[in-house]
C-alpha cells in the first residue's frame, strides 16, 4: 500500500495549520511502516488530498477515472471559512460550493473531531465521514531551557516578566480583537500574538485593530521552531479565543507544553476538553477576564497534568494507527 500525501501549493500553506498536518501525517504514516509519495507522478493506491485548490481538484478527478480511491481530509468547514480572510462573503461563492464538491466526489472524509463531522455529516453528502486528530508528537515539546532563553533573548524579557501567547492567522474568527481587549485589561502583563496573514487578505477592521492594539501586545509575524516551542514552555497560558475551529492544532502544541489552556467555550471541544478540569474556558471577554485573572494567581499544576493526559491518546503513533485502519477501509470498499 502505497499513499499520496497530496499538500497543493505546500510553500503558501506551510505557516497554517492545514501546512504542520503536512508533516504530521508524514510522521504518522512512518510510525507504521506505511509507504507514501508527496508526488502525485508517481505510483500509488490511495490519494489523500489535504487541499482544495484547482489542481487538487484536477488530481481528484484523475484518481477518480483511474480507479484510484480519494480520501479528502476534511480540515475544513463552511462554518470555519466565516469571519476569517478580507471579504470571505465574496470568496465563499467560490469557496463553499468547491469545499462541497470536493467532500461529495471523495471516497471517504476524514476530519479531526466529533464536532467536525457532525458540521461535514449536515451537509447530507452521502461520503462516509471518519474522525481522526491530526495529532501530536509530545516528544518534540518537552521542556527544553535553551529554547526558554532563546525565547527570552528574543523578545528582550527580564526574569519573572508574565507572558501571554496567543497563535494563529490574525483573523476576526480567531478572537484577535478579544484578545486586544482582554490584554488592555492586564498592562503590566506582556502579550505575545504568534502569527501572520498578507496585508490584502486581513480584514480592514483587523488592520485597524492591529494599528491600535493595546502598548503591551506584541507581534511578531509568524515564528516557527525553537522560539514558539520555548514560548509555550515560558508562557503563563496559551491565550486561544477562536470562535471556530475543527480541531486547533495550537491547543495540542499548548497541552503538549505543558502550558495552561485558556479557550472559547464553543462546540469543538465540548467532548475532550473541560473547563477547569485540563483548561480554562469563557463564553465571552468578561469570563476571559475572570478567568486570565484566576490562571495567573493560582497553582495550574493539576490542570497541566490532566491536558498533558488528553494529547497521549492523539500521538502520532496513535494517529498513524487510525489512518492506517481507515487506509484499509476505503481499499476493501
Amino acid at each position: 500500500m502505497k499513499v499520496l500525501l497530496y499538500f497543493e501549493d505546500e510553500k503558501k500553506i506551510r505557516k497554517s495549520g492545514i501546512g504542520r498536518a503536512l508533516k504530521h501525517q508524514i510522521a504518522a504514516l512512518k510510525s507504521q511502516g506505511i509507504e507514501y509519495t508527496l508526488s502525485s507522478k508517481e505510483q500509488f493506491d490511495i490519494a489523500h488530498i489535504n487541499t482544495y485548490f484547482p489542481k487538487s481538484k484536477i488530481l481528484l478527478k484523475k484518481c477518480k477515472r483511474r480507479g484510484i480511491p480519494v480520501i479528502v481530509h476534511g480540515h475544513s468547514t463552511l462554518e470555519d471559512f466565516k469571519n476569517s480572510f478580507r471579504l470571505w462573503r465574496v470568496m465563499a461563492l467560490w469557496f463553499n460550493p468547491n469545499l462541497l464538491s470536493f467532500y461529495r466526489q471523495a471516497d471517504m472524509i476524514i476530519t479531526p473531531t466529533e464536532y467536525s463531522k457532525k458540521c461535514i455529516d449536515n451537509y447530507h453528502l452521502n461520503t462516509p465521514t471518519y474522525v481522526c486528530s491530526n495529532g501530536i508528537e509530545p516528544s518534540e515539546y518537552v521542556f527544553d531551557e535553551e529554547k526558554v532563553k532563546k525565547f527570552q533573548e528574543y523578545f528582550h524579557l527580564k526574569d519573572g516578566q508574565k507572558v501571554v501567547i496567543g497563535v494563529g492567522f490574525p483573523f476576526n474568527r480567531k478572537g484577535i480583537k478579544d484578545f486586544f481587549y482582554v490584554a488592555s485589561k492586564f498592562p503590566a502583563i506582556t502579550f505575545i500574538w504568534f502569527g501572520y496573514l498578507q496585508r490584502i487578505l486581513t480584514s480592514i477592521d483587523v488592520l485597524k485593530a492591529i494599528k491600535n492594539r493595546p502598548n503591551n501586545v506584541i507581534m511578531p509575524g509568524y515564528i516557527s521552531n525553537d522560539i514558539i516551542k520555548g514560548a509555550y514552555h515560558y508562557a503563563a497560558c496559551l491565550f486561544f479565543p477562536s470562535y471556530e475551529e475543527t480541531e486547533g492544532i495550537v491547543t495540542l502544541e499548548a497541552l503538549a507544553s505543558n502550558c495552561p489552556l485558556l479557550i472559547r467555550d464553543i462546540g469543538v471541544y465540548s467532548d475532550w476538553l473541560s473547563d477547569n478540569y485540563n483548561c480554562y474556558k469563557a463564553k465571552n471577554n468578561e469570563e476571559f477576564i475572570e478567568k486570565l485573572n484566576y490562571l495567573l494567581t493560582h497553582d495550574n499544576s493539576q490542570i497541566i497534568k490532566n491536558g498533558f493526559e488528553v494529547i497521549k491518546n492523539r500521538s502520532l503513533n496513535n494517529v498513524g494507527y487510525r489512518l492506517k485502519e481507515l487506509y484499509l477501509k476505503v481499499l476493501k470498499k
